[in-house]
């Protein structure tokens, strides 16, 4: 302890220097976006050379695990093909359909996955050079993950639907009745789908899926299924209880969806704002 409380007196003036450093360097970067946005990326850029390196120890025991999942993948994928309509075309014509899809996808993995607190985050290994923007979509073959918060050139934060922040919008399948998409904390197995009108011929068992009123997320998308609902007498509105399709607690591979159209979208709410 002696020799603690000597080290400090003998270098007070360098360890002052270092708290006072500290402090402006902090105060710089929170009143000033174009630091603050350069300090997330570096944070992220660093962060995410951690997380990666981890993660691919941890992938390295799970690949039987991933290659199950990545299996039912194509199988569900290649049953959608066959079973289609669109099936009747020759494949040429389905590869130009795809290509003029108003929606593009890029494959990543989650290196990083939060579940326990109110605002849990994912860390994915692609970014802005990848072509990935904030606000992209983030979604697995089983159902939605999040949305993109913030960005470095190779990797990216994604605010997990399990995240108190999050709202999104979504509807029953078989209707057009929707509303928003929260979390109450409880459970990482379930989200709140609230304000849905009471005219909705809500059931146990009904599938919830995007609503596909916004730019993020084109509509159908699953999220999970009906346990539970109740009616908010004194607002007129369904509050319901939505078990996920995904585990939240074991992510692995993703999609993060872009909206080719997005930019002419929000140009043109500008516009009539």
């Amino acid at each position: 302890m002696q020799r603690i409380i000597n080290f400090i007196i003998r270098n007070q003036s360098f360890l002052l220097f270092l708290l006072l450093f500290s402090v402006s360097v902090f105060f710089t970067i929170q009143s000033h976006s174009y630091h603050k946005s350069k300090f997330i990326n570096s944070a992220n850029f660093l962060s995410g050379g951690i997380y990666n390196s981890s993660n691919s120890i941890s992938q390295y025991f799970g690949l039987k695990k991933e290659n199950d999942i990545l299996l039912e993948e194509n199988n569900r994928l290649k049953s959608i093909l066959f079973n289609s309509e669109s099936n009747k075309a020759s494949a040429s014509t389905i590869d130009s359909i795809s290509f003029d899809s108003k929606y593009r996808f890029t494959s990543a993995s989650v290196i990083k996955n939060s579940y326990a607190s109110s605002t849990n985050m994912l860390l994915i290994d692609k970014g802005v050079k990848d072509g990935l923007k904030e606000d992209f979509g983030v979604i697995t073959s089983k159902g939605i993950v999040g949305i993109i918060e913030d960005l470095s050139g190779s990797y990216a934060n994604v605010i997990s639907i399990l995240n108190t922040n999050s709202s999104i919008n979504a509807q029953l399948k078989t209707t057009e009745h929707f509303g928003t998409l929260k979390w109450d904390t409880k459970s990482p197995q379930f989200v709140q789908l609230t304000d849905v009108q009471k005219i909705a011929p809500v059931k146990i068992g009904d599938t919830i899926i995007t609503g596909g009123r916004s730019t993020i997320f084109p509509k159908g998308i699953p999220i999970g299924q009906v346990t539970d609902f109740k009616l908010d007498i004194a607002e007129d509105f369904y509050n319901i209880e939505v078990k996920l399709f995904n585990d939240m607690t074991n992510i692995g591979h993703v999609y993060v969806i872009e909206n080719i159209d997005n930019e002419e979208i929000m140009n043109l709410l500008k516009n009539d704002e």
